[in-house]
This record gives C-alpha cells, structure tokens and sequence, in this order.
C-alpha cells in the first residue's frame, strides 16, 4: 500500500507439499537463506536434498559453504527451466495470484502476519471453496519425521530417501 517492496522465500517440503515457512522482508541474503535453513533443520531434521533456482541469495558464499557444512546437497535447476522444480513454482505463482496480488499491506509487519497464518489454513474465511497455496498436511511415511524429511533415525522408507527434498 505504501510503495514498499517486499520479498518472499518460500520453503517448501516436496513430499508433503507443505510450505514450512514463508520469510517475508525487504530483502533475503545467503545468510538470511542459512539462518532460517538452519532453524529448520534444527526443528525437523535434514533434508537429503535442496532443490533451487540460481537467485543470488541461493548461490551466495553462505549458502554454498553451509550446505558442505551440514552435509545436504543442494541442486540448482538449469537457468530458464522453472519446470525442473515445478511444484515451488507453480506455488509462488498461486501465493502471488490468490494472496499477494489480492491482499492491500499497510506494514511488512502485517505481509509477516498474514503469511505466517497461510500454513495453518487450508480455506479462506470469505470463500471456503477457495483453497489456499498450502494444501492439507499427508501422513509422513516411515522412518521420516512430521514435515517429511528423512531424519537420522536407521531404516527410513525407502520412498523418502529417494524423493524428499526441500525446494526454494
């Protein structure tokens, strides 16, 4: 509403489909990107795999030197080719369709608000046929944790170590 503009990193788990965070500011560093990759893999355990686009946050010095540091590799989909991570995309694109192109924000305070509520909502009060960029939770399956990411734990699901992966 007042001209500001803001930036929006969505992490996204690629087996739930569930969006574990959205980061909302005026702009995102690596370090930023490693601050809150780090919180989550403190909260739900590694991923095997980072997918991403090459933004300059996602191929910041941070950001490579942290993925060798915890051991999580990160794959960058080739320049131009947004279907190779097609799930994220196809969610950025509808959170800027249904939410932000629709929604008036006063402060970055209030974009924060309203975005931190999107994961624990799956319809809008206005319209409940209307669903929301995050669809409902699924069951994790074995040997995984709630979010989906393989954890340390031995004998994982076999499924989950082939597929789980965090898209940017």
């Amino acid at each position: 509403m007042t001209g500001r503009r803001f930036r929006v990193l969505n992490i996204v788990d690629d087996v739930t489909r569930e969006c574990l965070r959205a980061v909302v500011d005026t702009s995102i560093s690596g370090r930023r990107v490693v601050r809150e990759l780090t919180d989550l893999v403190a909260e739900r355990g590694a991923p095997k795999t980072i997918v991403s686009d090459n933004g300059t946050e996602l191929t910041s010095n941070a950001v490579l030197a942290w993925s060798g540091e915890v051991d999580i590799e990160w794959h960058y989909i080739a320049p131009g080719k947004p279907t190779q991570n097609g799930f994220v995309e196809s969610f950025n694109g509808r959170m800027r369709d249904e939410l932000l192109n629709e929604t008036l924000f006063f402060t970055i305070g209030q974009a924060r608000t309203v975005l931190a509520r999107l994961g624990s909502t799956t319809t809008t009060p206005s319209d409940p046929t209307r669903r929301s960029a995050t669809p409902p939770r699924q069951p994790s399956p074995p040997g995984s944790n709630s979010s989906g990411w393989v954890s340390s734990r031995p004998l994982p699901h076999p499924r989950s170590c082939a597929t789980t992966t965090l898209g940017l």
